[in-house]
């Protein structure tokens, strides 16, 4: 049985660190299209873009954003495009590869062996016979943010900020995107917050990577992180309103 998945990578001025490699490999499972969300990007992000479209015509999809909205946006649209085409399963990527595409189509394979589970998280957690190569202060900041994050979303979650992601699609998934999201950094567990009040714990799975290498050129800086840490105040007065 067919099960088409859409993989969002959104871009924002990835021209030197987009990996033509990788692309390829994920494209290897022939189920597997790939939507590029360009957010604006002001180097030449988009035009390598339009030549990995021409290359794969019939498995790249290219969305460019009138001007650059932020990551979150770009998910956002590039999740909209997916539920709107005929994914059965579909997710995002970070575009620098830091979660090799090699474990990508582990998580997919894993999901599509997984039928109860409608969300999908990688997990990075340093483990014996895993390569988990992340910055000290990144991985140490990261856990204070996981800890808190994981108190808002009253889910057992050690990694909420991996960016690798899936979800089966549905409409709990449809609904929990089509309003933006409040939070420019933490729309992660703002996602998961809202998928959360129809979704049982069970269904909620977290695979732990075998491979996940922190590749320099990071968008998010420690203010950047400071102001994410602040946005899960307004996650949880969201979810706690709605509830």
């Amino acid at each position: 049985m067919s099960s088409l998945v859409y993989i969002v990578i959104p871009c924002f001025n990835e021209a030197k660190r987009l990996n033509r490699n990788e692309v390829n490999v994920l494209l290897a499972d022939q189920e597997v299209r790939i939507v590029f969300v360009d957010d604006g990007s002001t180097d030449t992000t988009l035009d390598c873009l339009r030549e990995l479209q021409v290359e794969h015509p019939q498995r790249v999809e290219v969305l460019p954003l009138p001007k650059n909205l932020g990551k979150a946006e770009a998910v956002r649209n590039g999740l909209l495009h997916a539920v709107s085409s005929s994914a059965i399963i579909t997710g995002y990527l970070d575009a620098d590869f830091a979660t090799p595409a090699s474990e990508m189509l582990r998580l997919i394979d894993t999901l599509r062996g997984s039928p109860d589970t409608r969300v999908l998280l990688a997990s990075r957690w340093l483990h014996l016979g895993s390569r988990i190569e992340r910055h000290l202060f990144r991985h140490y900041t990261g856990r204070i943010f996981a800890t808190l994050a994981s108190m808002v979303l009253n889910l057992k979650v050690y990694d909420t900020q991996c960016g690798a992601k899936l979800f089966r699609v549905d409409a709990d998934l449809a609904r929990a995107i089509k309003q933006p999201f409040l939070s420019r950094w933490a729309f992660d567990v703002e996602l998961i917050g809202r998928l959360r009040r129809t979704h049982a714990e069970k269904s909620f799975l977290e695979v732990p990577l075998n491979t996940w290498i922190d590749v320099a050129g990071s968008k998010m800086s420690l203010l950047d992180m400071f102001r994410a840490t602040l946005e899960l105040l307004l996650i949880w007065r969201q979810l706690h309103r709605n509830r």
